[in-house]
């Protein structure tokens, strides 16, 4: 990760699957005063966003090869001599079993059939981001949503070894500055207090663990707070059918009647940010940021913490921890820090300042000679740790789900051998995804009416190519389905996605659409490569005219 504040050094800035002047407005603004300096900037994403759209250059990739990407762009860095060979002798661990990989197995020509981006494109890119220098590679979470989506992230947090980007103030790749604040939270967290052998279920599982189709006993009572599964977990269907059982004791703490909130048997009111105590790590910049209540917390709401507290009193547990006030807990928190990088970030300052820069020095080049959070201290191409935990130990390529399905994918045991160039499976099944709508966040803001107005109505964006075959015209109302379930959207055929994917901006609540249902009707409980993460931009669906 970079100090995101020394990107305005940058000079080749890449917004892989980020739409970073939507969502990361700040860091927008730094890469736009770079631009004025001379910075070029890039944008690969399988749709026209709004920072692909002001950006230099927009290249459409096919959702979930990113990996065949950057891979493709390494065997273009090792073949004509643009790597940094000090940098990989003196700081990096198996640079000659990628380079062997890269130059035997990815050749531009099969990595254009795997993610649809033109050889010329794939070799101007690697010629660009090998030779301009800083270059900076702005990563985000959508890029994690299919199933290589973990190998995908590590292969390309490997290109800024290659070309030893890290040297340099501005050079070097992000997705949070989340892992730069090394706290000890186990005062606040307390695991000393979990009994061993307790069940967790991962939310993305949330429709089996309602119906009982996880191993152990059945959920019998849920509590949600902080979240709105109706509307945000996949296999909608099975997770409302789970909500509506007469057996299930829900309850939901929240500020505004949210979908799950309409399935609940008691609704607790929460504060909002400006009634409660809290501690800001942000995962977009370096500063620790302390969340004062503003007002005392309206009618009989109450923040998460005093909730637990009262029902672990109303359980019987009496370990003093169940007892400390907000703000007690979050001295005792930033008391226990001794990480260097907390040096005089003390609640004294937090309470007088507000929010605190970490103790970085300024300009912060994280790994200019190594120091990798690895337990070689090194860029680790090859991981002995990964290998050990079952994974292919050099960057690799996971295919998505979807290329697996249409039978496009060949494996890197079948080099030399090339994928189909048809963009469709037999079925003429289209790839679906569904990043937020630019006026959501998720399903955060889907109560403020004037955003709900601004983002108009639930859609489905089509390409030309895709829409005409099927008789679709802007303004159809079309069937979107597969063996999970349907939801029905309005049509936009434009080019701003490419062909043979179709883009469902949300999360729209799903009273607040006209089907009553959202686009996670379609998305599955699958589970990514790496981190347990859901499969929500790595979904197969046919379209069709409701007619």
């Amino acid at each position: 990760v970079i100090d995101p504040d020394a990107v305005v050094r940058s000079r080749y800035i890449v917004n892989w699957g980020s739409n970073t002047s939507v969502t990361n407005m700040h860091l927008w603004a730094i890469m736009h005063r770079a631009r004025k300096q001379g910075a070029r900037i890039v944008t690969i994403d399988p749709y026209r966003s709004k920072t692909a759209a002001k950006s230099d250059w927009w290249i459409p990739i096919r959702p979930g090869t990113d990996a065949a990407l950057a891979l493709g762009l390494m065997h273009v860095l090792f073949r004509d001599g643009l790597e940094d060979a000090t940098y990989l002798e003196e700081y990096c661990l198996g640079a000659d079993l990628l380079r062997r990989r890269v130059l035997h197995d990815y050749d531009p020509k099969r990595v254009s059939h795997i993610t649809g981006i033109p050889v010329e494109d794939i070799e101007k890119l690697a010629r660009e981001y090998g030779t301009v220098k800083p270059a900076f590679i702005r990563l985000n979470y959508g890029m994690q949503r299919h199933g290589g989506g973990g190998m995908a992230v590590r292969t390309i947090c490997c290109l800024p070894a290659v070309i030893g980007a890290w040297r340099h103030v501005g050079g070097g790749a992000m997705l949070s500055t989340s892992k730069m604040y090394p706290f000890n939270a186990a005062a606040l967290e307390r695991p000393d207090l979990i009994p061993p052998g307790t069940r967790t279920v991962n939310m993305s599982q949330l429709a089996d663990a309602l119906l009982g189709d996880l191993a152990g006993p059945p959920v019998q009572a849920m509590y949600v707070y902080n979240s709105n599964p109706a509307a945000v977990a996949p296999d909608q269907a099975r997770v409302l059918r789970g909500l509506r059982r007469e057996d299930l004791f829900t309850v939901v703490h929240e500020q505004f009647q949210t979908d799950t909130a309409d399935y609940a048997d008691y609704v607790l009111p929460a504060t909002t940010q400006l009634e409660h105590w809290d501690i800001l790590k942000p995962y977009g910049h370096t500063h620790l940021a302390l969340n004062r209540p503003a007002i005392a917390p309206l009618g009989e709401s109450l923040p998460n913490s005093e909730i637990f507290r009262r029902l672990a009193a109303a359980m019987g547990y009496t370990e003093p921890c169940f007892q400390e006030g907000d703000e007690q807990m979050l001295r005792d928190l930033m008391a226990c820090q001794t990480h260097p990088r907390f040096a005089g970030v003390t609640w004294e300052r937090l309470l007088a300042e507000g929010f605190v820069r970490l103790a970085l020095p300024q300009p912060y080049a994280a790994f200019a000679e190594g120091g990798f959070p690895t337990p070689s201290g090194k860029c680790e191409f090859y991981s002995e740790r990964l290998r050990q935990d079952g994974y292919d130990p050099l960057p690799g390529y996971t295919a998505p789900r979807w290329q697996e399905a249409s039978g496009e994918f060949a494996s890197p045991a079948q080099s030399g051998t090339e994928a189909p160039t048809d963009t469709h499976s037999a079925a003429q099944q289209l790839v679906c995804i569904s990043p937020p709508a630019h006026s959501y966040l998720n399903s955060t803001f889907g109560i403020v009416d004037r955003l709900r107005a601004r983002a108009g109505e639930p859609l489905l964006q089509i390409h030309p190519q895709d829409a005409a075959p099927r008789g679709i015209v802007s303004g159809n109302i079309v069937n979107v389905c597969n063996g999970l379930g349907e939801v029905m959207l309005k049509a936009e055929v434009t080019e701003h996605v490419i062909a043979g994917t179709v883009l469902a901006p949300g999360v729209w609540w799903a009273k607040h659409s006209p089907d009553g249902r959202n686009i996670n009707q379609v998305t599955s409980q699958d589970e990514a490569d790496m981190g347990a993460g859901a499969l929500f931009y790595d979904v197969l669906v046919t379209v069709t005219r409701a007619d």
